[in-house]
């Protein structure tokens, strides 16, 4: 099982909205509407400021970095549920990947403010591969780090969950189910338009979905897309 970082084990909404404002406010000398400044999270952050600005990306980069280790361990927060889902997928005995499109050092920070390293047994980050996400390799790398542990190495026996298109998008390069989860960044509009396997509400329904087997998740409690269901048996061998 591979998860997001941003959006998806941890909440950095509120961090990276403000590092965006602050940089594009600074740098650009406007203030742009956050659906615009927000579209391209999930991509590594050069990525995102050439599509902002491709003359002023390195600045925009700059700026933002220097705000978001600034503010960062004031605006980080976890999720309700979060580490209960990740304490019964180990319970089991499921092994956990990690693949983010943060680098090294900001993916270190977060998990010095949260505890929830500990939970997974391959961490990803940008600086692991020369291309990222919505390309397959982030994800097959871990992929193949996990199969050193006795995990399967066929990517067709793994999940990955996150809370934006490119996570579907690459996860579906990479011939894996997939799993986005509303409670990150992205609308569930916009996840759905990226076609995953799943679109889950809660944490628990993690659980439900990968160990449990459950397809339907009950109205009230989270629903699955109308008539959404995995292409084979997913779940049970996720």
């Amino acid at each position: 099982m591979l998860f997001d970082l941003d959006g998806t084990i941890v909440d950095t909404v509120e961090l990276i909205t403000a590092s965006f404002r602050h940089a594009t406010r600074t740098v650009l000398g406007k203030t742009l509407p956050d659906a615009e400044i927000m579209r391209y999270v999930g991509q590594p952050l050069m990525a995102q400021m050439r599509q902002l600005s491709e003359e002023h990306a390195q600045e925009l980069c700059d700026v933002y970095r220097e705000h978001n280790h600034r503010v960062h361990d004031e605006l980080i927060r976890g999720y309700d549920g979060v580490e209960e889902m990740l304490t019964a997928l180990h319970r089991q005995g499921r092994r956990l990947g990690l693949v983010t499109s943060k680098s090294a050092k900001p993916t270190a920070m977060a998990f010095r403010s949260l505890d929830l390293e500990h939970h997974f047994d391959v961490v990803i980050t940008a600086d692991d591969t020369t291309r990222h996400k919505p390309a397959p390799e982030p994800l097959l790398l871990c992929l193949e780090r996990l199969a050193r542990l006795g995990s399967p190495d066929d990517p067709a026996h793994a999940i990955y969950v996150g809370d934006s298109p490119f996570d579907i998008q690459a996860g579906h390069a990479a011939g894996m189910a997939t799993a986005a989860v509303t409670w990150g960044i992205f609308s569930r509009a916009a996840l759905e338009a990226a076609q995953p396997t799943y679109v889950l509400e809660r944490p628990g329904d993690v659980v439900r979905v990968c160990v449990e087997g459950v397809v339907d998740v009950p109205a009230g409690e989270s629903e699955l897309p109308s008539g959404r269901r995995p292409a084979d048996d997913t779940a049970g061998r996720a």
